[in-house]
C-alpha cells in the first residue's frame, strides 16, 4: 500500500502569484534539460505537506501562455520531489449556466492548441500515455470536498477546449467550441499531458473569469483581471481546505502507473 503524499507542486495562474504569507520558505532555482521554469520554485509547508510554489506566467505575469516552457515546470516540480500537481487558471464561459465567479473542475479536455511541445520523448524510447481519463479522480474527490467545507462548490464533470493564445476567440470559433466544450483556456494543455508521462496525479481548479464572445459582448482583458482579483481570496480559501486532505490518505488513484503499459 503507498504512503500518503508528502510533497506536491502548486502551479498558480490565475491571480495566484503567491501562496505562502508568512513562515519559513526556501527558494529553488532549477535548471532542467528543457531549459528553466517560469521562475524560481518556492517551497514552505501546509500542514503536514511541503508545497512546491511556481507562477506559471513569471513574476509579473510576464510570459504568455503560448510561450510558457511547460516541459521544464513539470520536471523541475518532479525534480524536487512533486508527487501531485495541483493547478490554478482562469476560463472562459462556453455554456450560460457556467456564469463569470462560478469554480470548475475540468474531467475532459479538447487539444486545439498548435506550435507546443507535447511531450517529454521526441525521440529513442517511446511512450503512448493513456489521456483516457486525464485528470486524477482522487484530487479531484479531496477537490469536491474541498469546495464543500468552504462554501464553494465546483461545478464538475466539464469538457475545457484549450486554444493556442494569446488572443481571444472569434465570435465563429466560440460558436463551435461551445458544441463540445463548457469551457476554454489557454494553459491546460500540455501541462496535463506532461504530468501523465511523469506519472504525476494532476488537478486544475478553474475559476470563470467571463462569457466567451459566443454571449455577443467581446472580451475584456481588463474584466478579466477584475474577475480574477475579486475570486482569488475564495481560491485561496478551497486551497487552504485542500491541500492539506492531500497527505491525510494514501492515494487511491493509478496515476503512479501511468507508464507501466505506455512503452512500445
Amino acid at each position: 500500500m503507498s504512503a500518503p503524499r508528502k510533497t506536491i507542486g502548486l502551479i498558480g495562474g490565475s491571480g495566484i502569484t503567491e501562496f505562502f504569507e508568512s513562515g519559513t520558505t526556501r527558494s529553488h532555482h532549477v535548471a532542467t534539460p528543457w531549459g528553466p521554469p517560469s521562475g524560481a520554485i518556492v517551497e514552505g509547508r501546509v500542514g503536514a505537506l511541503r508545497v512546491l510554489f511556481l507562477p506559471r506566467h513569471g513574476i509579473g505575469h510576464t510570459i504568455p501562455p503560448h510561450r510558457v516552457n511547460y516541459r521544464a515546470n513539470v520536471d523541475a516540480l518532479r525534480s524536487l520531489g512533486a508527487e501531485a500537481i495541483v493547478t490554478v487558471s482562469s476560463v472562459g464561459s462556453l455554456k450560460e449556466e457556467l456564469s463569470p465567479g462560478t469554480f470548475v473542475l475540468p474531467s475532459q479536455f479538447v487539444d486545439l492548441t498548435k506550435q507546443r511541445p507535447t511531450t517529454f520523448y521526441d525521440g529513442g524510447r517511446v511512450y503512448h500515455v493513456s489521456t483516457a481519463d486525464p485528470f486524477c479522480p482522487d484530487l479531484t474527490e479531496l477537490a469536491l470536498r474541498a469546495g464543500e467545507a468552504t462554501k464553494t462548490p465546483f461545478a464538475s464533470g466539464k469538457t475545457y477546449v484549450c486554444v493556442e493564445g494569446p488572443r481571444f476567440s472569434t465570435r465563429a470559433e466560440s460558436r463551435f467550441f461551445r458544441g463540445f466544450a463548457d469551457v476554454i483556456g489557454m494553459t491546460l494543455v500540455p501541462e496535463v499531458t506532461l504530468a501523465r508521462e511523469r506519472a504525476l496525479c494532476y488537478l486544475c481548479l478553474a475559476m470563470v473569469t467571463d462569457y466567451d464572445v459566443w454571449a455577443e459582448r467581446p472580451v475584456q482583458a481588463s474584466e478579466v483581471v477584475e474577475v480574477m482579483r475579486a475570486n482569488v481570496a475564495r481560491m485561496r480559501l478551497v486551497l487552504e481546505s485542500l491541500l492539506p486532505r492531500l497527505a491525510s490518505a494514501p492515494p487511491a488513484c493509478s496515476c503512479a502507473r501511468a507508464l507501466d503499459e505506455a512503452a512500445l
